[in-house]
């Protein structure tokens, strides 16, 4: 395996106190192991207006974004911090990130509104 890629997420203004980042690591197999972590993101049903589901977005070059799965909020059980992550598999190599909040998380293109977006 190689070494792995780390983006961060921007400040967003939908979110102001989440942060996270997506960590990306290609294996002997040419697939991109994808890890992202965020920290404090508000419930999408506290938004305004409010949503059902978080989607994460995936760009590669020369590809249209493609929806990698949805990301629910969780508290820890010995901490109130609101903690959401997504591991998954890709065969593109990734460019970019990004979050939008969505009534249906099975949904081909994004119509949400964007709330978190990689560097």
């Amino acid at each position: 395996t190689s070494c792995a890629q780390k983006m961060s997420f921007q400040t967003s203004s939908v979110v102001p106190a989440a942060q996270g980042n997506v960590k990306v690591k290609k294996d002997n197999n040419n697939n991109y192991h994808i890890d992202l972590s965020i920290k404090r993101l508000a419930d999408p049903s506290r938004l305004s207006p409010a949503k059902n589901v978080y989607v994460v977005w995936m760009n590669s070059a020369g590809n249209v974004a493609k929806n990698i799965g949805q990301i629910k909020t969780s508290s820890g059980i010995l901490s109130n911090t609101l903690k959401s992550s997504l591991n998954t598999v890709s065969t593109n190599k990734p460019t970019d990130f990004f979050i939008t909040a969505e009534n249906d998380s099975n949904i081909e293109y994004p119509s949400g509104e964007v709330v978190l977006r990689t560097q």
